[in-house]
């Protein structure tokens, strides 16, 4: 059965859309599943952790998420390498690859560098952190810096095991824009990073924002910036094309599972009655 409504604070909805209310089937089995872990932990390790049942759903949820989107990560390289064989990289990532060389110019080039190394280990997390900033300052709650955080940290660690496990290598050398990158090409690690920490900040925009031209132009504008900066990475020739179709699907299906998180500790904070006997959560 749908959780009764009830009048959303400014904080639960973008636009009109109440976000403690799930409307799929799948959505309400999920507050389901978690209110009853909720109810079947243990008060007392709650008390000791200080977690409302609303915090303690967030934390598995997120934690079961990451497990699941690491493994993914092996998954996609496996499946592709099945699929095209050992002429993948000739079939489709060299001529996307040339093409881009073809369209290198010495302005050009320098310009790309600058763009993409915003989305770099150093450039993205300033970016993103100075938005969030300024979204924690105005709603005087630490979620946002929190959900950053937790996003940020299994993008990085989904990067180190593509990186490590997968060891593909990158464009030739000779092919590449200098500097050159030495790590391991799969997955890009700035597509992943840029995709996951852009959607976000942007799904944060959303829930401060009032005005719908606010959340068209907030959504337009994280959509270019996530796919210009994978693009940038074949431009450059830093990474194959497969990288960065990688980097861009393990980071939205990343994002969204930290956004499914969020709602979830919302539903259950805000509807006591989800919980069936489980005390409120504390905001």
């Amino acid at each position: 059965m749908p959780v009764p409504t009830r009048p959303p604070t400014p904080d639960d909805t973008i636009g009109a859309r109440d976000l403690t209310a799930w409307h799929t089937r799948f959505g309400r089995w999920l507050v389901d599943v978690f209110a009853a872990l909720a109810r079947a932990s243990s008060p007392a390790a709650r008390r000791v952790a200080r977690w409302s049942s609303a915090h303690l759903a967030f934390v598995v949820f997120a934690a079961v998420a990451l497990v699941v989107m690491v493994v993914l990560v092996e998954g996609i390289e496996t499946v592709y390498e099945g699929v095209v064989g050992r002429d993948g990289l000739t079939a489709i990532d060299q001529p996307v690859l040339d093409a881009a060389i073809t369209l290198r110019s010495p302005g050009l080039d320098s310009a790309v560098t600058a763009f993409t190394d915003i989305g770099g280990p150093v450039g993205m997390p300033i970016l993103a952190l100075v938005a969030v900033a300024i979204i924690t300052w105005r709603r005087r709650r630490w979620t946002p810096i929190v959900l950053t955080l937790i996003a940020a940290a299994g993008s990085l660690a989904m990067t180190i095991v593509g990186k490590n496990v997968v060891d593909r290598a990158r464009p030739p050398a000779s092919l590449a824009v200098p500097p050159l990158e030495v790590s391991p090409s799969f997955p890009s690690g700035h597509t992943l990073n840029a995709t996951v920490l852009t959607t976000v900040v942007v799904y944060l925009v959303l829930i401060e924002t009032t005005a719908a031209w606010q959340r068209t132009v907030a959504v337009s504008l994280g959509t270019l910036f996530v796919l210009a900066m994978g693009l940038s990475r074949v431009f450059l020739g830093h990474h194959w094309l497969t990288d960065v179709l990688a980097g861009w699907l393990i980071g939205l299906a990343w994002a969204l599972a930290v956004i499914t998180a969020h709602r979830l500790w919302l539903t259950l904070r805000e509807r006591p009655e989800a919980l069936r006997g489980v005390e409120p959560a504390t905001p």
